[in-house]
């Protein structure tokens, strides 16, 4: 973008707006047509067949404010970009109350990701919760600009959801470019690298290497139950993927490092932004990649009479968003 676009007519304040195209797309739904008769009453004839109904992937996390009845509500209505901001916020229910009730996930109720627009800044928070179901965090916006915020959490009873909301600092801003696709990232002296490809709609298996000053580093200290934490957004809409690593600490096989391995599916060809969490002499570090999902996977060529259908054996452990 030649010209900086302008942002500086934002009010001073935060603004919650229903995900992206896929979110608006999932929250309206399609119009269905009118049912067809249950089969009780006269029949004039052969039964017509339904049509085929095509099975659609569920919405990635993060495009909708409202999912399955709850509700992301933001009470803070002050963001200032560069301070330090008491920023609150409830999760409401089906019943329209704050949800007071959270599983614990990865040593945590409540998983708070701010990122910017543009995909480059990233701040993984762990609020508090301040009564009543009101949950609270110091949030600093770095610059002024457009950035979206997620909570990933498990209602009591419920499952996993994540929950995204757009959020503005006042100021002129000028998006940047989304960095070039690279295997190593650089902090604080430590590199990372990244083995493994991105496939859209399969399983892909990534490997993220951890060294420092040219030596693998084998004392990874746990971190939200693990050696690593990953989180992958794709670029433009900004869905949501909380993926996680292969093993935990204590379990007989994983060892505390060089490499931390995760499985993690994305929906669509196209860039995504991964970041990993990692901590090793009591500091918290986060590398971040961009990586490129190539194209959808080839199904494998069948050849003879259609075999016959033998019931499932997957379970309900399929495609994950977190």
């Amino acid at each position: 973008m030649n010209t900086p676009a302008k942002l500086g007519a934002y009010v001073l304040g935060l603004a919650v707006v229903f995900g992206g195209a896929l979110g608006a797309g999932s929250a309206v739904g399609a119009v269905s047509p009118p049912p067809a008769a249950d089969g009780h009453g006269a029949h004039a004839g052969p039964a017509t067949p339904a049509p085929a109904t095509s099975t659609t992937p569920p919405t990635p996390g993060g495009l909708q404010v409202s999912q399955n009845g709850y509700t992301l509500t933001p009470e803070t209505t002050t963001v200032k970009p560069g301070e330090a901001t008491d920023f609150r916020f409830t999760v409401t229910g089906p019943d329209g109350r704050p949800v007071t009730g959270y599983q614990v996930q990865h040593d945590k109720k409540l998983h708070f990701i701010v990122v910017s627009r543009d995909l480059g800044s990233f701040q993984h928070l762990h609020p508090e919760e301040a009564g009543g179901g009101v949950w609270s965090v110091k949030l600093t916006l770095p610059a002024a600009g457009a950035y979206r915020a997620f909570a990933d959490f498990a209602p009591e009873g419920g499952t996993g959801l994540t929950l995204g909301a757009d959020l503005h600092a006042e100021g002129d801003y000028t998006p940047k470019a989304l960095p070039a696709a690279s295997r190593t990232s650089r902090v604080d002296g430590y590199t990372v690298t990244l083995d493994g490809d991105l496939a859209p709609g399969a399983s892909s298996k990534l490997t993220l290497k951890v060294s420092k000053d040219g030596k693998p580093v084998t004392d990874l200290q746990p971190y939200l139950g693990a050696y690593g934490h990953l989180v992958a957004l794709r670029a433009g809409d900004l869905a949501y993927l909380h993926v996680h690593p292969d093993g935990e600490p204590g379990d007989g096989r994983t060892a505390p490092g060089p490499e931390i391995t995760f499985y993690a599916e994305v929906p669509s060809r196209g860039d995504y932004r991964l970041f990993l969490d990692f901590q090793h002499e009591g500091t918290v570090r986060t590398a971040d990649f961009t990586a490129r999902a190539g194209e959808l996977p080839t199904p494998a060529a069948t050849s003879g009479p259609e075999p016959t259908a033998t019931p499932s054996t997957s379970g309900s452990h399929g495609a994950h968003n977190h």
